[in-house]
């Protein structure tokens, strides 16, 4: 599987180094990295990652055209900062979505599928809770996106590594220091359009 996850990890890389320079470049390479990401992580046994990877797979569509799409005045998406609201939204769907696939990870490891069996269910529930919010965050450009990259790449590092994964081990190191990264960027960008 070496390979495959080199093939994942090259395009993960770009995907997220385009993100950083707000570039749309991010969601063709995010759309080749989600996809093998899929394949990698059912034979890992990480089920909820790979259920992340599915609904990757989808918000790179969406955020591709949204990123794409000329909205109304002719102008295109630009960063924005959440309302209160929002943040507070984004941080209880976190909570609800951990739990949620958290109850079923544990529901799907008590039953008769053992070859279904979850490898660390509440980190894999934790870190996929982060990062479903993030991608959607990510989709209509909100800078707080890269405070839940952030979170689920600290978490995400030892998850890979402890099971063989080293290469996506060094990934989520490459994108824990990406996300920092772009957080200072797109801040940045975001205050110029703002008092600009």
């Amino acid at each position: 599987m070496n390979w495959i996850e080199l093939i994942a990890v090259v395009f993960g890389v770009l995907s997220v180094w385009y993100a950083r320079k707000e570039n749309i470049r991010v969601f063709p390479f995010g759309i080749i990295n989600v996809s093998v990401y899929i394949y990698i992580c059912i034979a890992a046994q990480l089920y909820a990652n790979a259920g992340i990877n599915v609904v990757y797979l989808a918000t790179n569509i969406y955020g591709w055209y949204r990123w794409s799409h000329v909205g109304e005045n002719s102008l295109k998406l630009q960063i924005s900062r959440n309302t209160t609201g929002q943040n507070i939204l984004s941080w209880v769907s976190v909570a609800v979505i951990y739990l949620s696939v958290f109850l079923l990870l544990r529901w799907v490891n008590r039953s008769d599928m053992d070859y279904r069996e979850s490898y660390l269910p509440w980190i894999d529930s934790f870190n996929t809770s982060f990062f479903l919010i993030a991608t959607i965050l990510m989709a209509v450009k909100k800078l707080e996106n890269w405070q839940f990259w952030i979170i689920g790449n600290i978490v995400s590092i030892p998850i890979y590594a402890s099971q063989g994964l080293y290469l996506t081990g060094i990934q989520y190191t490459i994108f824990l220091v990406l996300a920092i990264l772009g957080w200072r960027e797109w801040k940045a960008k975001e205050k110029r359009n703002h008092d600009g």
